[in-house]
């Protein structure tokens, strides 16, 4: 993909990830009976999106690590294993969608 295109891909990214969260602040300062300013609706995205390419990063080392070009459930299940919260419910979906628990070797 040319550098445009690629930077192009990134801006209709994070102008989705901006509306998705818009939406998700809107939602709860109504609830809470507060008010969200645009710059904090854009401090949170840019965090947002700072964390995702993080994980990105890992999941893309994790697999490389392993030998593998493709990054798998494994993978995923590495990243998530100093939350325990979030291991849970990953492990809880993954039973509940049939994926198989790894194998240990």
């Amino acid at each position: 993909m040319a550098d445009n295109e690629e930077q192009a891909l990134e801006q209709r990214l994070k102008s989705a990830l901006w509306f998705s969260i818009g939406k998700i602040v809107d939602e709860e300062t109504l609830k809470l009976g507060v008010n969200a300013t645009p710059q904090f609706i854009g401090a949170l995205t840019e965090m947002v999106w700072a964390q995702i390419e993080n994980i990105g990063m890992d999941l893309k080392s994790f697999a490389k690590h392993a030998g593998r070009s493709t990054i798998s459930t494994d993978d995923v299940m590495l990243l998530s294993r100093r939350n325990e919260g979030l291991e849970t419910v990953l492990r809880s979906y993954m039973e509940s969608a049939g994926i198989p628990k790894r194998k240990k070797r």
